[in-house]
C-alpha cells in the first residue's frame, strides 16, 4: 500500500529540491484538507473530487482567509494532485481547472537608505558579536540573499580576492553573488579576527560563515531577533524583518538604474514576473516625488 503524502514529500525533496520549511507548509496545507474533508487516512486525498475541493476553498473564503493565503493552499494541493497524475496514481487531476481568487498586488516593505544606513550602523563594532552583526547586515544587504541562504552559506563559498559570493537558493540552485568594497572589508575582519574567536567556544565548530556565539550554526529565529533589536535601537519605527533588506535590495538596485533582468539574476528568481513587483514599487515612488515636486502636478 503506498503512502502518498510520503512519496510526496519524497518527490518535493529529491526531485525539486524544496527545503524542510517549504514541504513543512505542503504538508500543512494537505493535513488541513483532509481535517475539513473529514477523511480517516491520508491516503483517501487520493479520491478528493474537484467539488469537494471547490467546497473546501468556499469555506476558506468564508472563513474570511485571505486572497494570498487561499491562493498558497490551493497552490500546495494543485501540487499535490499534479505529482499524483503524473505518476498516475490517480487518473485525473480533480484540481487542474481551479483557480484561485486574484491576490492583487501586495508591494513588498522596504526602508529607504537612510533607514538602511541607521540599521547597518547599529552594532557595536567594538564587541564580538556586534561586528559578526554588522558583517552578516552588510552581507545581506549587498547580496539581497535570503536569510536561510546567508546562514547556510559555508565558508568555502566566500571568494574575497574576487569579491563574490555563491549561494544556493530555492530547489538548491546554485548562483554567484558579486560582494560590494564594504562587505569585502567587513568580511576580511570577520574571517581573520572574529570567527575564530567565535569557533573557540565549540567543540565541534560549524562550517558556516556565520555562527552563533558558541560555533554553531544561527538559527533563523535568533536572526530575526538580532534585526528586531537593532532596528528598534535604531529608532526605525517600522517593523523591520530580515526579507526587508532583501527588498530594500532590489528596490534600490532600480531606482539607481539597475537592469531588471540583472536584478532577476541577483535575487535568484525563477521567473522575471516575480522580479517584476519591485517595478510597481518604483513606480510608485516616482509617482509620489512627481506629485511632490512638479508645479502642475
Amino acid at each position: 500500500m503506498f503512502n502518498y503524502l510520503q512519496l510526496f514529500v519524497e518527490y518535493l525533496t529529491v526531485e525539486l529540491g524544496l527545503s524542510e520549511n517549504t514541504r513543512a507548509a505542503y504538508l500543512r496545507d494537505l493535513h488541513l484538507l483532509q481535517k475539513y474533508l473529514g477523511l480517516e487516512s491520508e491516503n483517501e486525498l487520493a479520491a478528493v473530487t474537484r467539488r469537494q475541493l471547490l467546497m473546501y476553498l468556499k469555506q476558506l473564503k468564508s472563513e474570511g482567509k485571505s486572497a494570498a493565503t487561499i491562493a498558497r493552499k490551493l497552490a500546495s494541493i494543485k501540487a499535490f494532485y499534479r505529482f499524483l497524475t503524473s505518476e498516475r496514481y490517480i487518473s485525473s487531476n480533480p484540481a487542474e481547472v481551479i483557480e484561485a481568487a486574484n491576490k492583487g498586488v501586495h508591494l513588498p516593505k522596504v526602508i529607504s537608505v537612510q533607514e538602511v544606513e541607521l540599521l547597518l550602523d547599529a552594532p557595536d563594532l567594538h564587541t564580538v558579536e556586534g561586528f559578526r552583526d554588522r558583517t552578516m547586515l552588510e552581507v545581506l544587504y549587498a547580496t539581497g540573499m535570503r536569510v536561510s541562504e546567508l546562514l547556510n552559506i559555508p565558508v568555502a563559498n566566500v571568494n574575497l580576492k574576487m569579491k563574490y559570493v555563491i549561494a544556493f537558493g530555492k530547489g538548491s540552485k546554485e548562483r554567484i553573488i558579486p560582494l560590494g568594497r564594504t562587505a569585502v572589508e567587513y568580511l576580511e575582519k570577520y574571517l581573520t579576527e572574529i570567527r575564530p574567536r567565535l569557533l573557540k567556544e565549540s567543540a565541534k565548530p560549524a562550517d558556516n560563515l556565520f555562527v552563533s556565539m558558541w560555533g554553531q550554526p544561527m538559527t533563523r529565529q535568533r536572526f530575526w531577533e538580532i534585526i528586531k533589536a537593532y532596528g528598534k535601537n535604531a529608532g526605525i519605527t517600522k517593523n523591520i524583518t530580515p526579507h526587508m533588506l532583501r527588498h530594500s535590495f532590489a528596490t534600490h538596485l532600480l531606482d539607481n538604474g539597475t537592469d531588471l533582468r540583472v536584478v532577476q539574476e541577483l535575487l535568484g528568481h525563477a521567473d522575471i514576473a516575480t522580479t517584476q513587483i519591485y517595478t510597481h514599487l518604483t513606480n510608485k515612488r516616482l509617482r509620489a516625488v512627481y506629485d511632490k515636486a512638479h508645479p502642475r502636478a
